[in-house]
């Protein structure tokens, strides 16, 4: 078994399943959280047949209170103590903002904002216990564009990891935010979002993306935006103007007809960017 333990929230596929892999090669135990049960154990007998590692799972709906309660409860085990959190599990929304229904919006700022602090703040205090520990809060460029809700709640994730990571780094602990573009994902599908007109290199391989991002965080970065595409871009947005930035997301990003009447996708196993 590893010496060192991961939680990884949204672990089941994309990005989460990506970090799952690779801390595992790493030799990490991990801690597996998603809400379907059947998915985390077929994850977690896979992993540890694979890596020799350990992989406890966790089923939880990070959208409500037992949910984060069940993975809080986990960060806090004196007897296992967790040394990196991952806070991946997201999902979009397809469609304007008077489009979609209200309880959506309300799930998606838990899941995005609420959610990840609250784990932050439980695994904090137990890492400034230790004066070690690592955090990585899976964030996005949309953040740095003012398109909607889903850009909005992400923008709060980098600001707060930022903030976070300047809060701690004295008490041995590292918080990064890590800001992808379009990455190879069921998360766009799962969230009924059509992308259309987005150029090859605008498409980023999961693997890569989480190599960059754990990379990041071991050397101490408290932002990591992976491809000097997208960094050049993530500047530029700061200088664009909103109407333009709009102008550009309605043209590559659409709701399909398939989805027109059908309620929106709620997934809690990728957090990439739409």
């Amino acid at each position: 078994m590893g010496t060192h333990t991961a939680v990884i929230t949204g672990s089941t596929a994309g990005l989460g399943a990506a970090f799952a892999r690779q801390l595992a090669a790493q030799g990490y135990d991990l801690v597996l959280a998603a809400r379907t049960e059947h998915r985390l154990e077929v994850q977690s007998e896979s992993l540890e047949a694979q890596y020799g590692i350990r992989a406890e799972t966790v089923v939880a709906d990070l959208t409500t209170d037992d949910g984060v309660g069940a993975v809080q409860e986990r960060l806090l085990d004196p007897s296992h103590p967790v040394h990196l959190l991952i806070n991946n599990a997201g999902h979009g929304l397809a469609g304007n903002f008077l489009d979609t229904d209200l309880q959506d919006e309300r799930d998606l700022l838990r899941l995005h904002v609420q959610t990840p602090m609250e784990l932050c703040h439980t695994a904090a205090r137990a890492m400034t216990a230790q004066r070690a520990g690592r955090i990585i809060n899976v964030a996005s460029v949309a953040g740095f564009a003012a398109t909607g809700t889903y850009s909005a709640a992400k923008a709060w994730v980098v600001n707060f990891s930022k903030a976070l990571h300047t809060q701690l780094k004295s008490e041995g602990l590292t918080v990064t935010a890590l800001c992808p573009g379009l990455v190879r994902t069921e998360f766009h599908e799962r969230s009924g979002i059509s992308i259309s007109g987005a150029k090859k290199w605008m498409w980023l391989d999961a693997e890569d993306v989480v190599r960059q991002g754990l990379t990041a965080n071991a050397q101490g970065a408290s932002l990591c935006i992976p491809s000097a595409q997208y960094r050049a871009l993530s500047a530029g947005l700061r200088f664009m103007p909103g109407s333009v930035v709009q102008w550009a997301t309605d043209r590559r990003i659409s709701a399909p007809a398939d989805f027109e009447n059908a309620e929106p996708a709620v997934t809690e196993t990728d957090s990439s960017t739409k």
